[in-house]
């Protein structure tokens, strides 16, 4: 946010709404320095665009005294997001209002070894329909978001080397999935920019942003239940094991989008992974791993979310095996837990069950200091299989409506 004394442009005064920091003319000029008519321009842009509204509350009394100030607020009705959630075997897709709601949503398999672009031709597919099924048009969608189950390039939106994503290493995701969208949506009009009523409707490329799962099931996960937790991990346990970290409300990626991939740190085991490496978490841990344990004792199980259905059903082999698994899991999430300090730990994904979690907390409050666990919540996930749709919409729409990239879309719509 631009400081007190300095050029605060539009963008810099939805943000201040948006985060509620600053919601009436008078408070705007209080937090900006701006005069009153440099701050009743730049909301007037914003008001043409259709990203604000006066609120419904009534007038406040302003803190610059004189008669009361009205409310401002963010017009979450004027675009939606399109977001979707691949894991390995199964993926959601939903259409979300600009503050996360979702008003439509589909589930289904779609599988990630038949390639990106069988995949995400396929996904341009169920975003036609949840638009259709939702009641809001093509031109309305301002960005779409996808989670992915391997390391993202969030400066490209490319996979690195994903373990479990064959066929998709340094892909155009972002080109395919707006193709898609656009071939199965275009009426002849183009696909429009999301500016609602507010402004008129342009053709313009729809962006996609990527991300790893992981990354944005804790993204969600945070915004939605932990907002005042400064350090936030979570771990997800499925066909792979990843994790997510939330520093300060921002993800932490590291330098190329490699960070959270705890799931190919060595253990010691001797077992085989898929990553070409021996001894790795996720080969020993993971909900793979435990499938394929069950599978040679006789019990049927391919994949995590066979297990999680066997933990389901109160299996007592799954849930030894289980056990086990977060014992593994829980001994790394130590050192983790060491290094970064968070406030919440969650467990999600398919073995995100009693068992698992239960085997998670024996090692790690035995293996951790215990000033590094005396405020730390181990808990499990609260929007479940939603979580990465969530964060797919957060990441969008924090994108997009940031200052800068405000600035330049206003500028974009001639308002």
């Amino acid at each position: 946010m631009t400081g007190r004394g300095q050029a605060a442009g539009a963008g810099d005064l939805l943000e201040l709404v948006r985060k509620g920091r600053a919601t009436t003319r008078g408070a705007l000029q209080q937090a900006t320095g701006l005069s009153r008519a440099t701050v009743g321009q730049r909301l007037d842009r914003l008001f043409r665009a259709g990203w604000l509204r006066e609120g419904a509350g009534g007038p406040v009394g302003s803190p610059l005294g004189g008669r009361p100030s009205i409310t401002l607020e963010f017009d979450d009705a004027h675009a939606v997001v399109l977001a979707a959630d691949l894991d390995t075997r199964h993926a959601r897709a939903a259409v979300l209002t600009l503050t996360g709601e979702i008003l439509a949503e589909h589930g289904g398999t779609l599988v990630v070894e038949d390639g990106p672009d069988a995949v995400l031709g396929e996904l341009g597919g169920w975003f036609a329909d949840l638009l259709s099924e939702a009641g809001r048009r093509p031109d309305e969608v301002c960005g779409i978001g996808l989670a992915v189950p391997g390391p993202v390039d969030s400066e490209t939106g490319r996979v690195v080397q994903p373990p479990i994503m064959p066929g998709w290493d340094g892909y155009d995701i972002r080109g395919r999935l707006a193709r898609a969208f656009r071939e199965r949506t275009d009426t002849g009009t183009g696909t429009g920019t999301g500016t609602g009523t507010g402004a008129a409707a342009r053709p313009a490329e729809v962006p996609v942003l990527v991300d790893n799962d992981a990354n944005l099931m804790a993204y969600g996960e945070q915004r939605a239940g932990y907002p005042d937790c400064s350090a936030f991990v979570l771990v997800k346990v499925s066909t792979g094991i990843g994790a997510g970290v939330v520093v300060d409300g921002s993800l932490y990626r590291g330098v190329d989008g490699g960070a959270g991939d705890i799931g190919h740190i060595r253990v010691g085991a001797d077992a085989p992974c898929r990553c070409g490496s021996r001894g790795c978490l996720a080969a020993v841990a993971s909900g793979g791993a435990v499938a394929r344990r069950l599978a040679e004792s006789g019990v049927p199980a391919s994949s995590g979310s066979d297990v999680r259905d066997l933990l389901a059903a109160g299996h007592p082999g799954a849930a030894a095996l289980a056990r086990e698994a977060g014992r593994s899991v829980g001994d790394v999430l130590a050192t983790v837990v060491t290094l970064l300090n968070p406030g919440v730990l969650m467990i999600a994904g398919d073995l995100a069950g009693t068992a698992f979690l239960t085997g998670v907390r024996e090692l790690l409050y035995q293996r951790a200091l215990p000033r590094s666990t005396a405020r730390l919540d181990v808990v499990t996930s609260r929007l479940g299989e939603r979580a990465g749709l969530v964060g797919a919409g957060a990441l969008v729409v924090e994108h997009l409506y940031a200052p800068e990239r405000a600035e330049e879309r206003l500028l974009a719509l001639g308002v």
